[in-house]
């Protein structure tokens, strides 16, 4: 893999920018607090069944906390 490559891979997990902040963040809260209620109303609009909305929306709140655990670790939010 080139060195441009990985230089531009790190770039995206780059913390230094208050807008990337500020929009993992917002992704993180939204992942962790209304993704589950989400999840289960498009669920319930498009008639699946219970567990698989269940374990949609357990897996959304999973991702959402860790990116909060993510963001805590690279200090990102304090």
């Amino acid at each position: 893999m080139s060195d441009k490559s990985e230089t531009n891979a790190h770039r995206r997990f780059d913390l230094t920018s208050r807008f990337g902040k500020t929009i993992l963040v917002v992704l993180a809260a939204l992942f962790t607090f209304s993704g589950p209620y989400i999840v289960l109303m498009l669920s319930r609009a498009l008639d699946l069944d219970y567990a698989i909305s269940m374990a949609s929306g357990t897996a959304v709140f999973i991702v959402g906390l860790v990116l909060i655990w993510y963001l805590l670790r690279k200090r990102a939010i304090s």
